[in-house]
């Protein structure tokens, strides 16, 4: 195997996965807020966020969908040494990782259903950036109003409105996370 491949995972597993693990439930429960974290870097273009995300959220039982761009032989290889999720298709998938428009057309993906609306995906959108500016956001978690730089807002507008269906949103850039919840309102600015 690659040295890509082999490294890459945490150093020190329990102590990193509890502090990434905390800055994701801080994103999902406080969405808006954008959350720095590191210890993880799988082969490119996979960022450190969304290496830190994998490494924290997926395991052998947790079917993940790669969106073009994101699933080269070094990936897949990275995923199968350190996590073994199964790699599936969009509509099977737990959670799926790719660029914003490389994981369209997102009702591929699984939004639940009424007796059970946790049965969805999860989506990892690999962004240029993350600002505290942009769309104004509102609803479970943000005191008044949050501010995110979202790739568009409309998307997240029809996933609202699904609610309690729907899919839930994790964005990264670089080494830093935010989330956006399918309870989350967003409004363009």
């Amino acid at each position: 195997m690659r040295d890509d491949v082999l490294s890459g995972g945490f150093a020190e597993a329990p102590v990193e996965a509890a502090r990434a693990f905390r800055a994701a439930l801080e994103a999902m429960a406080r969405p808006g807020t954008i959350h720095t974290v590191s210890g993880a870097a799988a082969p490119a273009p996979v960022s450190v966020a969304a290496s830190v995300l994998l490494l924290t959220l997926c395991d052998r039982e947790t079917p993940l969908y790669l969106a073009p761009g994101h699933d080269g032989d070094a990936v897949r290889d990275w995923v199968a040494f350190h996590i073994g999720a199964p790699l599936v298709g969009p509509g099977e998938a737990m959670f799926a990782l790719g660029g914003w428009e490389a994981l369209k057309p997102l009702d591929a993906y699984r939004i639940g259903t009424p007796d059970y609306p946790d049965r969805s995906v999860t989506l990892i959108a690999e962004l240029p950036g993350l600002a505290a500016e942009g769309a104004r956001l509102t609803g479970p978690g943000i005191r008044e109003a949050a501010f995110l730089s979202l790739p568009e807002t409309r998307a997240f507008r029809a996933n609202r409105a699904l609610f309690p269906l729907g899919w839930d949103c994790f964005l990264s850039a670089g080494d830093r996370i935010a989330a956006l919840p399918r309870t989350t309102i967003v409004e363009a600015l």
